[in-house]
């Protein structure tokens, strides 16, 4: 999905690219199995422009608001004791 809007991404860092093990960074941090493979990362570097981070903002929540009603984790995720929904969070 994010690919059809020209975004490149990715679940997992460049070290980790071929395995689908969830992000160690991110369970040492205490952020639930759930979240963790449901996380996603951007890269950007200083030649990254306004108008590129403004276009991510704007295209990110729909889709995931659209890949959490498909999965099957639900559209709810808890951090750190706390429920949050993509509506709230972005």
């Amino acid at each position: 999905m994010l690919n059809e809007k020209g975004i490149c991404a990715s679940s997992g860092s460049a070290c980790t690219s071929g395995s689908l093990e969830p992000s160690h960074v991110l369970r040492a941090m205490g952020v639930p199995f759930t979240a963790v493979h449901g996380s996603v990362r951007l890269s950007l570097s200083r030649y990254n422009t306004a108008d590129e981070i403004d276009y991510i903002i704007e295209h990110l929540p729909p889709i995931i608001r659209r890949l959490r009603e498909i999965s099957p984790y639900g559209r709810e995720t808890k951090v750190k004791g706390q429920t949050s929904t993509v509506s709230a969070r972005l």
